[in-house]
């Protein structure tokens, strides 16, 4: 193997045992200046992505102890590493994948060291990211709370008001 060949190699595996998140997208007519507006909004999530030779590609996922299914594996391929948030890495791929001008197909990939399918993955894309998930467990905790709370404040309003009532009921009674 040339030496260039051998550093991509070394370059893509040293990036796929780094990334434990990553998608496997099949190319579809990316040009050049919406792959690089892809590049940006990817960079911004933390994330890369790196068009390469489909047997570099499986020669890098062998060496680092993934086995791909070679078949699926068709047309021109390339990655999209995880960033910081690897559900919002997801997220922006399908977000881009879906839009009108259908430049990328998303087949497969690594998400926290498991292989999945597309369709595992475009489903992962669509759990609330990391904020989102502690607003949920947060309004889960706070419920039973707010609920106890209100019933002891009906309580206590109740009482007030019946007091109230029965106040002017004697100042009423007295006054006659």
């Amino acid at each position: 193997m040339r030496q260039e060949k051998q550093l991509l190699l070394d370059e893509i595996k040293g990036q796929i045992t780094q990334n434990s998140t990553f998608l496997i997208m099949r190319n579809l007519g990316l040009g050049a200046n919406t792959a690089n507006s892809f590049r940006d909004d990817l960079a911004k999530l933390g994330g890369s992505v790196e068009i390469v030779r489909k047997r570099i590609m499986i020669k890098a996922a062998k060496s680092a102890g993934i086995d791909l299914d070679v078949s699926a594996l068709t047309g021109h391929i390339g990655l999209i590493f995880a960033g910081n948030d690897p559900l919002e890495t997801l997220k922006e791929a399908f977000k881009f994948s879906q839009s009108g001008k259908k430049t990328i197909e998303i087949v497969g990939g690594q998400f926290e060291g498991k292989l999945h399918t597309a369709e595992q993955m475009e489903l992962l894309s669509k759990l609330p990211n990391l904020d989102g998930m502690r607003s949920e467990l947060l309004s889960v905790l706070e419920a039973p709370l707010a609920h106890t709370l209100s019933v002891m404040n009906a309580l206590v309003t109740s009482v007030v008001y019946c007091l109230d009532n029965k106040v002017k009921q004697d100042s009423q009674s007295s006054n006659n």
